[in-house]
């Protein structure tokens, strides 16, 4: 007979061989991470992809953390990255550990329960894609893998256990201008993958499947056509062909799918969300009209073959960068009474589709924020119609959205609980002028590859604005908005506790009521953001994480995107993580601040070299900022010593002194182009806007949207 402490310890073992086999079964049904996992939508334990299952709804079941339970989340954990620049990425978690993919695709491995680090990779990014600084916006996991692109164009997995590579592959051709920015996708062993690079030069948009067991390539297909002597790829791109004019291959017709591509289980397919012309500009890229399929569209591939199915264009003939590139959520929503299959989907245009998922028909289609380019579109046709002088037929417009986009990259979330989609939504302006651009003499090397005249002046804070939408898809209707503040806000995600999460620019992680949009609880996260945050639960205690750092494509916007005071190396980059009564502390960092510019008297500046020194700076601006205003990671040179130094801004801009810290260098810059370029950066840091330039400027725009007023009521011709 065992005696009570045999017993107990009899029982010990026991129970501890119970859990050890718990979670051997946990983890090895974690890793198995496959289809039957990403259509599981009922299941919260993990989030195990970019928009945690297939129909990217980014909504999660879980309810531990709820409306009434929200004011105890407190930090669980924090883990700075001060070696990483840019954290405008989703996470995703399996098995209690945390996988991120942060600046150019720096893959790090963390317990979610304590916030320590696992394992890290970096893949090197090479120097020349550096310069197309966006940075990565997440990955995939497929049973035990981590898989994700690198901007130079190369897919890659690795072991999710010990960080170790597995397989890579080359995703673009050597030279060319794209490059991978967006996370891939899993399902049925493939993983897909397209590129950016549409803005930056001859670009062919394409999205490859690849084996996701070895990185070899199972299908590839175009999302414009090619040189029509060369031959067609498909019927797919003679029939699009059909819809160009000019000789648009010369020029790449761009279209390129940078972000959105969702898998449908119901119909084994896959939707891709296609990007803008390229250049943007449609007179020089098909002279003559046309549709320009695929740019701009929603194309169902067969996710097998890779073989057209159907499209829905969303900006026929774009001239705008009206991306669809947004993410493109799948649901059922009722329709005329009965339940329907539907893609949601919120592209660049300011419109709100409702796509139905067999036949891609239009079911409806209305505008969610400040439109003026097209009026409506008919849903006859599917085609918004337009008013007269959006795409600038008299040389400028300018036109609501711009570039931006109504709705960008930062993901929406749609509750079935509610039946509303929760979008971050932006207003924001776009002027768009290609006076002096001849298509006969264009050439996009020597006159830029957007084919309009380029902006260079600062965008001021009043500029732009954003805020939260609760959107209903079924009846296409407004049912509460809430302003957020600056113009550009983080992803969202809701849950089944009733709630809305979102961080925000100024630094705070909110979670409002999903039926109302009221503040439920709030925190400080020592830092903007724009990443979408996730949930989940470990040991059974759900848990919130959310990347928080200041970078992105929010660099461009000058003092628009400065205004937070996020601005230079200063702020941290970390990932954070809240369970119900977390108990951490925050760790310090810098009280927001603006950058005094240097006035340095001794420096003669010749106005002649500054406007040469105004065209090399286009180089810059993606990190610097406009009008050298730094708005993200990258240092304000406006207060900078170094450009009044030539020998230490040649050997930082042309030589890559500063390389390890993200600094691509220039090479190609010759010794007058950099003395231009430091004449241009003296006489910003020395301008003083007058009364007269901001009434010269006010007046200007008024007078353009009182023409555009009078084109679209027919009472003036373009």
């Amino acid at each position: 007979m065992q005696n009570a402490g045999t017993g107990r310890r009899t029982r010990h073992v026991l129970a501890a061989s119970i859990a050890a086999m718990a979670a051997l079964i946990t983890a090895a049904v974690g890793a198995d991470v496959d289809n039957a996992t990403l259509n599981n939508e009922k299941d919260g334990t993990d989030w195990g992809a970019f928009g945690r299952t297939f129909s990217e709804q980014r909504y999660s079941p879980l309810d531990q953390i709820n409306r009434q339970t929200v004011p105890r989340l407190g930090l669980a954990w924090s883990l700075d990255l001060p070696d990483v620049w840019n954290v405008s990425s989703a996470p995703v978690e399996v098995d209690g550990v945390i996988y991120i993919a942060v600046g150019f695709s720096v893959i790090y491995a963390v317990d979610a329960v304590s916030g320590k680090e696992l394992w890290h990779y970096d893949p090197k990014v090479s120097p020349q894609k550096m310069r197309m600084a966006w940075g990565i916006r997440g990955l995939s996991f497929w049973k035990g893998k981590v898989i994700a692109g690198v901007q130079d164009g190369r897919l890659f997995a690795l072991d999710a256990k010990t960080g170790q590579p597995l397989w890579e592959t080359q995703t673009t051709e050597a030279g060319d201008n794209r490059y991978i920015t967006g996370a891939p996708r899993v399902f049925n062993g493939k993983v897909i993958i397209g590129q950016g690079g549409a803005d930056f030069g001859h670009v062919r948009g394409y999205v490859t499947a690849y084996d996701a067991d070895t990185g070899k390539q199972i299908w590839r297909w175009y999302i414009v056509p090619g040189d029509p002597a060369k031959g067609f790829e498909n019927k797919a791109m003679e029939m699009a062909a059909r819809t160009w004019n000019g000789e648009w291959w010369k020029y790449g017709g761009g279209g390129t799918a940078w972000n959105a591509m969702t898998y449908d289980p119901d119909y084994n397919r896959v939707y891709i969300g296609t990007g803008n012309g390229g250049p943007w500009n449609a007179k020089l890229r098909s002279p003559g009209g046309g549709d320009n399929l695929f740019l701009c569209s929603v194309v169902a591939l067969d996710a097998d073959t890779g073989e057209y199915v159907w499209h829905y264009q969303t900006s026929p003939g774009e001239s705008w960068d009206f991306n669809s590139t947004m993410d493109m959520v799948l649901a059922t929503i009722p329709v005329d009474g009965k339940p329907r299959k539907v893609i949601l989907h919120a592209p660049k245009n300011g419109f709100f589709y409702v796509i139905d998922r067999d036949s891609g028909k239009l079911i409806s289609a209305e505008k969610i924020g400040k439109v003026t380019w097209a009026d409506h579109v008919d849903l006859a046709s599917g085609r918004p119609v337009e008013v007269p002088g959006a795409r600038y037929e008299d040389g400028e417009a300018l036109i609501w959205p711009g570039s931006a986009g109504v709705h960008n990259w930062q993901p929406m979330s749609y509750s079935p609980d509610t039946g509303l989609t929760y979008i971050p939504v932006h207003e924001l302006a776009g002027y768009y002028n290609d006076r002096g651009i001849d298509p006969k003499t264009y050439d996009m090397d020597r006159d830029g590859p957007m084919g309009i005249r380029g902006f260079f002046d600062d965008v001021p804070k009043s500029a732009g604005s954003s805020s939260l939408l609760a959107w209903d898809p079924a009846h296409q209707k407004k049912v509460w908005e809430i302003p957020t503040p600056g113009a550009t806000n983080g992803g969202v995600m809701s849950t089944h506790g009733g709630l809305v999460f979102q961080g925000q620019s100024d630094g705070r992680f909110i979670a409002r009521d999903d039926n109302t949009g009221a503040v439920l609880w709030s925190t400080d996260m020592g830092v903007g953001t724009q990443a979408p945050p996730i949930t989940y639960t470990v040991g059974g205690r759900q848990y919130v994480s959310i990347l928080a750092g200041w970078a992105g494509g929010h660099m461009v916007l000058g003092s628009l995107g400065a205004q937070h005071g996020w601005v230079g190396r200063d702020h941290p980059r970390r990932l954070l993580t809240y369970v119900l009564d977390g108990k951490a502390t925050l760790p310090p960092s810098p009280p927001p601040a603006q950058p005094v510019p240097l006035e340095a008297p001794e420096f003669k500046l010749d106005p002649a070299l500054a406007e040469k020194g105004k065209y090399v700076y286009q180089r810059c601006l993606i990190c610097h900022g406009s009008a050298v205003v730094a708005a993200g990671y990258a240092p304000d040179l406006r207060a900078s010593q170094v450009p009044l130094n030539a020998d230490a801004f040649a050997a930082i801009v042309r030589d890559g002194g500063l390389q390890a810290r993200g600094m691509p260098p220039f090479p190609e810059l010759k010794d007058e182009d950099l003395t231009a370029l430091r004449h241009y950066i003296r006489q910003r840091a020395r301008y003083k806007p007058t009364i007269g330039d901001q009434l010269r400027t006010a007046w200007h725009f008024i007078v353009l949207m009182i023409k555009m007023k009078l084109m679209a009521w027919g009472w003036i011709k373009p």
